[in-house]
């Protein structure tokens, strides 16, 4: 059974409103009247706008058409308005639907007038369908240009982190030697130890805009989502103070997920902080934990999510909140509604690039003066895999004798990496690019062991140098290292158990052990086992 249509009916004759009422729906559009006579009832009819449809005739005692017709488009500018009368004349007809009426009809062929209802309905209809896929299209173009800014802004970070990562691995690179050959009375060594600190606090924050540009590397493992929160909890709570009540809903049956713990971490330690100070006066913050099912594919901050299982870490707060301006800056880089001073800019970007780079997206809800709740969404898993043990390095330098081909466009880390490797025995031919690399290969065939090339040169890129000099003595070890890289998977084609990748800014004693422990492998076995447990990756 059809719905009732709605009218407002501004009509003082009952009978005529009887007539109208009962020919619309002996002529098969079921409805129900209100029918009203005077300007007051009519205006408190619309101020309510519950209606479908507006008739009114247009001779009312101190009211006419016209005058209706421009309140109704006021208060209701989208309800269909027909003129339902019999002293309207054909120029006053076109008049009234010139200045916004749907229709007429004369009371004397009220046959006209279930069609013509059903037609302005229709076309509502239509105008209402319009209306949502102009909107759509308003609202994918939007997230098509935030989605070209991020991209871009992320490109543009990827590009300041290699080339800061460079001139870090300088940096305390020479730090490092300085403070080896220096004594540890000598007065200059808590200066060169503060130099290093200060490098290793830049390299973290270069580690953050890697990840919000999604070229950070990462060691994903199989992690419960509820023993990372509970074994972060006592740290929260020192972190928030005691003006902030910490909520903590988990739920037992929320799956696993495939992250890298260290980021996992950081992302909910990063939320926290942002609700804490969200909260200056104190308040609450909750944490939780769920599985959900998606069975559409919604859109979360521009990422798409296929339909599937998925885990949700949600954090809320009742603080000051965010208005839409704000909410659709969040996720940039160095954007930040703190003080100067006070935060980086780059805590809600960093969470941003860790969960996309799990697959994942983020829902955030906010409203000026009630708080906000960020909703990230994981990809469950059911699997599980052995968990591997990091290997950590000894504090003993070490050395060799082999001879390494070091391929670096960066003059000032090729003369780091050289001199250092020279220093514990190594034979080092330096090349600084991949085309003088090839070169020295096809003169000294055979004669290197390991080739020690960046990821990012111009010419001729790591990975196709590494391919070329395999063809030419397949049992050359490969250690690649780079200031960022998209994804392991580029190193795709080199011989299982002869790479491994270290991720710049590195130090001598990491740049040693990961030399030393990739010469040493076994190449039978299933795997080489990693450099340091961080910014160093085994391939396999």
């Amino acid at each position: 059974m059809k719905t009732p249509l709605r009218l407002l009916h501004l009509e003082d004759d009952p009978v005529d409103g009887e007539l109208i009422l009962t020919t619309l729906i002996e002529g098969g559009v079921p409805c129900q009247s209100q029918r009203v006579d005077t300007r007051q009832a009519f205006v408190t009819a619309l101020k309510e706008c519950r209606m479908d449809v507006i008739l009114a005739d247009y001779s009312i005692p101190g009211f006419d058409g016209m005058t209706a017709l421009t309140l109704a488009r006021q208060h209701c500018p989208d309800v269909p308005f027909l003129f339902v009368s019999a002293t309207i004349g054909e120029e006053l007809a076109i008049e009234t639907m010139l200045q916004g009426a749907t229709d007429y009809v004369l009371k004397q062929r009220l046959g006209r007038l279930g069609p013509s209802v059903q037609r302005a309905l229709r076309e509502l209809d239509d105008r209402a369908e319009r209306k949502r896929v102009e909107e759509a299209l308003r609202q994918s173009e939007k997230q098509f240009r935030q989605s070209q800014k991020m991209e871009a802004v992320g490109r543009l970070a990827g590009g300041i982190a290699h080339d800061f990562n460079n001139l870090l691995t300088v940096i305390m690179g020479y730090s490092q030697v300085l403070l080896t050959e220096l004594g540890a009375q000598h007065p200059l060594r808590g200066k060169i130890e503060e130099t290093l600190k200060a490098g290793e606090r830049a390299a973290t924050l270069v580690r953050q805009l890697l990840t919000f540009s999604r070229k950070q590397s990462m060691d994903p493992k199989i992690l419960s989502l509820n023993t990372a929160v509970t074994s972060l909890e006592s740290l929260l709570r020192r972190l928030i103070g005691e003006d902030v009540k910490l909520v903590s809903k988990l739920d037992p049956a929320n799956g696993r997920l495939r992250a890298d713990q260290a980021q996992l971490e950081q992302v909910l330690v990063n939320l926290v902080v942002n609700a804490r100070d969200a909260m200056p006066k104190g308040g609450t913050l909750t944490i939780e934990t769920t599985q959900v099912e998606l069975i559409r594919s919604p859109v979360y901050y521009l990422t798409p999510l296929p339909p599937g299982s998925y885990v949700r870490l949600a954090v809320s707060d009742t603080g000051c909140g965010m208005d839409r301006k704000t909410q659709s800056h969040i996720f940039e880089p160095f954007f930040t509604t703190k003080e100067e001073g006070v935060g980086s800019g780059l805590g809600l970007s960093t969470v941003f690039g860790i969960v996309t780079q799990c697959g994942g997206a983020i829902d955030v809800t906010s409203r000026v003066g009630h708080g906000t709740r960020f909703d990230l969404y994981f990809p469950r898993v059911e699997s599980d895999v052995a968990a591997t043990v990091p290997v950590r390095l000894s504090g003993q330098p070490q050395r060799g004798t082999e001879t390494i081909l070091l391929v670096e466009d960066e003059s000032s880390v090729r003369t780091l990496v050289r001199d250092e490797l020279r220093k514990l025995g190594y034979r080092v031919i330096e090349a600084k690019n991949g085309i003088e690399a090839c070169l020295l290969a096809t003169q000294q065939a055979g004669s290197f062991q390991l080739l020690l090339t960046d990821i990012v040169m111009p010419g001729m890129a790591g990975q196709e140098l590494a391919q070329h000099l395999s063809v030419i003595n397949p049992d050359l070890r490969t250690l690649f290292i780079s200031g960022y890289m998209d994804d392991l998977g580029i190193m795709a084609g080199q011989e299982e158990g002869s790479t491994s990748f270290l991720q710049k800014p590195f130090t001598p004693e990491v740049l040693a052990g990961a030399v030393r422990k990739l010469l040493d492998a076994n190449l039978s076995s299933d795997r080489v086992g990693t450099s340091q447990s961080a910014p160093s990756k085994t391939l396999r």
